[in-house]
């Protein structure tokens, strides 16, 4: 299965979600990418925000040699070139960032592969599309929230978004999201809790997963 940039758009659509977590703990983190996976993702991005973020990675990656083989990981919060680099050599299928720096967009286009940007502003957008964003991730979600996207979704007909931040598991949150027009939704602390890490329940991280696709199914239909 090839990973690329068309591929990991097409996956990212078709799953409707994207999970986002950062834990320092390598193997509870793998339990919990297990967890997600078991509940239905193929799409995952690891956020670069601890110390341990690059040796995680590389151990995840090791890992998805022998399972969850058709798994894409991506890593988020990625804001300088030297670190999008370092995540590109250790594997990273795609790079998320917070905001659009045109030199982590080279690298990862270089490398054939998805650049999301974290978006504000209407001209935050314009730049972005100028660096060929396949997909603009909307940050912070819940200060922009939905009606800002059917605002402005005219002035950038065709472009991807995807909303990061305070999406909720919650029928109406997520279905006001796509009415408004995105791809997939972001989900962090909402789906991966820091009382669920803390409890290591992840059967819990599983069942919200289905639940939350089950919502996206309904939604979109």
């Amino acid at each position: 299965m090839t990973k690329n940039k068309e591929t990991t758009i097409q996956a990212i659509q078709q799953q409707g979600l994207l999970p986002l977590f950062y834990y320092e703990d390598a193997q509870v983190s793998l339990e919990i990418i297990r967890a997600l996976y078991k509940g239905g993702v193929r799409v995952f991005e690891y956020t670069n925000r601890g110390a341990a973020a690059l040796e995680n990675f590389k151990i995840f990656k090791e890992a998805l040699k022998t399972e969850m083989q058709d798994l894409f990981l991506g890593i988020g919060t990625i804001k300088t070139a030297e670190q999008a680099q370092a995540f590109l050599d250790a594997g990273a299928d795609f790079i998320v960032c917070p905001i659009v720096n045109p030199a982590v967009a080279k690298l990862t286009h270089d490398a054939g592969l998805l650049w999301i940007p974290g978006c504000m502003t209407p001209t935050e957008i314009d730049l972005a599309q100028q660096h060929k964003a396949g997909i603009i991730k909307l940050f912070p979600a819940n200060i922009l929230g939905p009606d800002f996207l059917s605002s402005i979704k005219e002035l950038f007909q065709g472009q991807l978004f995807v909303p990061t931040g305070g999406v909720e598991i919650e029928e109406n949150n997520i279905a006001s999201w796509f009415k408004a027009g995105v791809c997939a939704v972001g989900m962090g602390s909402k789906l991966v809790s820091k009382q669920i890490i803390e409890q290591q329940d992840y059967s819990k991280i599983e069942s919200l997963t289905k639940q939350t696709f089950e919502i996206i199914q309904k939604v979109r239909k």
